[in-house]
C-alpha cells in the first residue's frame, strides 16, 4: 500500500476534519522522532501506510461506540491515538486512555491530542502498576506477544470487554500458546497493509 492509497483508504470513513488532524499528527511524529525513538526511522516515510492506516483499520471492529477505550504501551500512539482521533468524528461518547512508561512519549501523545483538539487521559506508568481500568475496549500494537498481552489485558478488561491486538506472522502459533494458559472467543482479520499482519479480536478472557 503506496501513502497515496493509504490516504485514499482513509477518506471512504473519515472526513477531511479527520485527515487534517492526522496529517498534524504525521507532521508532529516526524518531527519528535528527531529527539525520541517514537517509531522504526526506515519506516517515516511510509508513515501513513506503516502506522495511521494500520491503526485504523482495527476501529471499525470496535464493539462498541461508547464506554472506555484503553490503549497499552502506546509509545508513538499506534493504535490508540489514531482510533482516538479517528473516534472524534464516528463515536465521541468513547473515552481514550493512554498506559505508557516513557514519559517523553507520554508528552508526546499529550501534545498530539492538544494540537489536533481532542480529550484523551495518558497514565505514566507501568502497565502491572497501573489501576484496573474496566476497559470496554483494550488495545496494543508491538507491545508483547499474545499470552503476556492476555496477562496484561486480563485485569484492566470489563467482563463483557474486548481486546484488538495487531499481529503478525506469529500470529497463529501465538495463539496456540495462549490458550494453553487463556480460554477466550477468538476472531481474526486479515490486515489491509500487510499480507502477513492479522488482527486478534478476543472476548470472554477467563484463565485456564
Amino acid at each position: 500500500m503506496t501513502e497515496s492509497e493509504a490516504q485514499a483508504y482513509l477518506s471512504t470513513f473519515v472526513s477531511r476534519e479527520t485527515l487534517d488532524r492526522l496529517q498534524i499528527y504525521v507532521d508532529m511524529l516526524v518531527k519528535w522522532q528527531k529527539a525520541i525513538n517514537l517509531v522504526a526511522p526506515a519506516t517515516l516515510p511510509d508513515a501513513w501506510s506503516r502506522h495511521i492506516v494500520d491503526s485504523a483499520q482495527i476501529f471499525p471492529l470496535a464493539a462498541k461506540s461508547s464506554g472506555k477505550w484503553l490503549d497499552m504501551g502506546s509509545g508513538g500512539g499506534f493504535p490508540g491515538l489514531v482510533c482516538a482521533i479517528i473516534a472524534a468524528e464516528k463515536s465521541p461518547d468513547i473515552s481514550f486512555h493512554f498506559i505508557e512508561s516513557d514519559l517523553r512519549k507520554c508528552a508526546f501523545l499529550r501534545d498530539v491530542a492538544r494540537q489536533v483538539g481532542i480529550s484523551i487521559n495518558v497514565m505514566s506508568r507501568r502497565i502491572e502498576n497501573a489501576p484496573p481500568q474496566n476497559a470496554d475496549i483494550i488495545s496494543a500494537r508491538a507491545l508483547s506477544d499474545l499470552s503476556k498481552l492476555c496477562t496484561l489485558s486480563y485485569r484492566h478488561l470489563a467482563t463483557d470487554g474486548q481486546c484488538l491486538f495487531l499481529k503478525g506472522q506469529s500470529a497463529p502459533q501465538e495463539i496456540d500458546t495462549a490458550k494453553e494458559s487463556w480460554q477466550m472467543s477468538i476472531k481474526t482479520h486479515p490486515s489491509v497493509t500487510s499480507d502477513d499482519g492479522q488482527i486478534i479480536e478476543i472476548k470472554e478472557l477467563r484463565r485456564v
